[in-house]
């Protein structure tokens, strides 16, 4: 990608879960035809690579950067220049979720794709606040058949409101004090490609 001189550099990602990866960056002239303007330009050799694109932008899901003189420096005088990039969006995995019993949540995404989960419990802390000892002291408690359902309802979906509760699921420990773990990536369509903007 090529943006012109004084222009800014701002990718708009298509949705949650997209990540910038800049794998380019020079700022100057290196030919006579890219942001031109009808000048005729004698000295095409005169950029130099940057990486403060990559220290700005990797791993953000947006970033604003501007193309001058300014911010990175000037490799060749009284000639026009411009910000040749080369970047895609990248699909970011996410961190897990847990929901504690009778708590719901949306899970925004642009394709979700449900990779594991646990109903019940597995450890004394998540979700344990004003909870009695005996609602928590059962860590082997775990529902089969979580994951299918979970994939059926939300899988290849952009958004799907998932409920923490033994009538969703079932109650495969009575008396215990259960909670969703879940983890979901969102598929993302990663975009690449080159373009000059004058």
């Amino acid at each position: 990608f090529s943006f012109i001189h004084h222009t800014n550099f701002s990718p708009s990602l298509s949705g949650p879960g997209q990540i910038i990866a800049i794998h380019n960056a020079v700022y100057g002239r290196r030919d006579q035809t890219t942001c031109s303007y009808k000048h005729h330009h004698q000295n095409v050799y005169c950029s130099r690579p940057t990486n403060k694109v990559a220290e700005s932008c990797n791993g953000k899901n947006s970033c604003t950067i501007y193309a001058s003189n300014s911010v990175f420096g000037d490799p060749c005088r009284r000639v026009y220049k411009y910000l040749e990039l080369a970047y895609t969006c990248e699909c970011n995995s996410l961190a897990p979720v847990k929901l504690c019993s009778a708590s719901d949540s949306a899970l925004p995404c642009v394709m979700i794709s449900v990779e594991s989960t646990l109903y019940g419990r597995s450890d004394s802390e998540t979700c344990s606040t004003g909870r009695p000892a005996e609602q928590l002291s059962n860590t082997e408690c775990s529902l089969q058949g979580t994951l299918e359902i979970l994939k059926s309802r939300c899988n290849g979906k952009r958004s799907c409101t998932i409920y923490a509760s033994n009538s969703v699921f079932g109650d495969p420990c009575v008396g215990t004090y259960k909670y969703l773990e879940l983890a979901y990536t969102c598929e993302c369509k990663c975009l690449k490609g080159a373009v000059s903007l004058c």
